[in-house]
């Protein structure tokens, strides 16, 4: 499998999970890869781990993360 198929596969299974409700609620890094566990409030569910093996996938979860994080200002705001 090629690394971009790898990647697009992690990410199909990321953006599943957020399309779902679920919101990650940690990320643990060691040289197998990231584990990240995603929960979701309602409906409730038990937690969710994916092993993310590649760079690109680590990085799309930490966007996801930081964009959730950052305040939203209005278009009009930033000209």
């Amino acid at each position: 499998m090629s690394a971009f198929a790898e990647f697009d596969r992690e990410r199909q299974e990321i953006d599943n999970l957020v399309g779902l409700g679920y919101n990650v609620a940690g990320i643990y890094e060691d040289l197998d890869g990231a584990r990240v566990t995603f929960i979701r409030r309602e409906p409730a569910g038990g937690p969710v781990e994916l092993l993310l093996l590649t760079a690109d996938a680590r990085k799309h979860v930490t966007t996801l993360l930081v964009g959730r994080t950052r305040p939203v200002e209005s278009i009009e705001a930033q000209t």
